[in-house]
C-alpha cells in the first residue's frame, strides 16, 4: 500500500519522481514489483565483530598493512593532542573551533556552507550525548576536527575540517579515531559514507547500499531503469574487486573477521 501510495502521491502533487534510500532487501523486493528502479551503490564501513580493544583489531590485519597503519598514525599525531569529546565534555569553545573548520572545508570545496553556528548550538542542546567530536590541538590551538553522530549501534562520520594541513591528519581524525571509539564503545560499525577507496587500507570494507526510484515520465523512467541495470552489474564487480584489497589477514583463523559486501 505504501509503495503504491508513493506513486500516486507523485502524480497527485505534480512531482517528477520519488526515491526510497537505504532500502532493506525486503523493501527492494516489494518496490521492484511496483516498477521502482533498483540502484546499488557502495559505502565504506568499519565492521566491529567484537574486538576487545584496538590492538586486537590490528592483529586481524596483515603484517605489512599493520605496520603501515601504525606509521601513518604516528606521523599524523606527532606533536599534537587529540581529544574525543561527548556529552557534558562539549563546550562552546569546542563548537567555535569546529565551526571554523566546517567553514574552511566549504570554502575550499567552492561550495556554500549550509549549516550556521546556531545549528551546532541546537544539536548540542538536544543530543550532545549522541555526538562524538574529535579535535586536534597543536601549540595550544585547535587545528582540526571531525564530527560524528552516535545512533543505535553505529557511529556515523559526517563533517571534517582543518586550518592547518598535516600529512595523514584527515585519516587520523576521521577514520582511525572513529575505529578506536567504536571498539571502546562496543559499537557494531562505523559508517564513513560513500566515496574513497583509500578507506579500505584503514580497515573499512565496501558495503552495498540499495535505493529505489520511480519517475512520472515514462520515457525518463525507462531510460534510468536501463542505465541502473548496467550500473548494478558494474557495482557488483567493483565490490568483488574491492573486497580483495582489504587489509585483513587471509589466514586469521579463530578471529571473527568482518563480513564484507552486504
Amino acid at each position: 500500500m505504501l509503495a503504491s501510495g508513493l506513486r500516486r502521491a507523485v502524480q497527485e502533487c505534480g512531482a517528477s519522481s520519488v526515491h526510497v534510500t537505504f532500502a532493506t532487501a525486503q523493501d527492494m523486493d516489494l518496490l521492484c514489483t511496483k516498477d521502482f528502479a533498483h540502484r546499488i551503490d557502495i559505502q565504506y564501513h568499519f565492521i566491529n565483530p567484537g574486538y576487545a580493544n584496538y590492538n586486537e583489531f590490528l592483529q586481524a590485519l596483515s603484517s605489512r598493512k599493520r605496520k603501515n597503519l601504525r606509521k601513518e598514525r604516528a606521523r599524523a599525531s606527532a606533536d599534537i593532542i587529540i581529544e574525543r569529546l561527548s556529552g557534558d565534555e562539549l563546550k562552546p569553545k569546542h563548537w567555535d573551533a569546529f565551526y571554523r573548520f566546517y567553514l574552511d572545508t566549504g570554502a575550499r570545496k567552492w561550495g556554500q556552507p549550509y549549516l550556521n553556528r546556531e545549528f551546532f548550538e541546537e544539536i548540542h542542546a538536544r543530543m550532545s550525548q549522541d555526538i562524538l567530536l574529535v579535535l586536534a590541538k597543536a601549540e595550544g590551538a585547535w587545528i582540526a576536527g571531525a564530527l560524528n553522530f552516535i545512533g543505535g549501534n553505529a557511529l556515523y562520520g559526517r563533517y571534517w575540517g582543518c586550518t592547518v594541513q598535516r600529512p595523514g591528519l584527515h585519516f587520523e581524525l576521521c577514520y582511525h579515531q572513529a575505529v578506536e571509539a567504536a571498539i571502546e564503545r562496543k559499537l557494531a560499525r562505523v559508517e564513513a559514507g560513500a566515496q574513497g577507496e583509500h578507506k579500505i587500507a584503514r580497515g573499512y570494507v565496501p558495503i552495498k547500499t540499495h535505493s529505489a526510484h520511480w519517475f512520472a515520465d515514462t520515457g525518463l523512467h525507462d531510460a534510468v531503469s536501463t542505465y541502473l541495470k548496467h550500473e548494478r552489474d558494474m557495482v557488483e564487480q567493483d565490490v568483488i574487486t574491492l573486497d580483495a584489497l582489504t587489509p585483513f589477514r587471509k589466514d586469521a583463523s579463530g578471529l571473527s573477521l568482518p563480513l564484507k559486501g552486504e
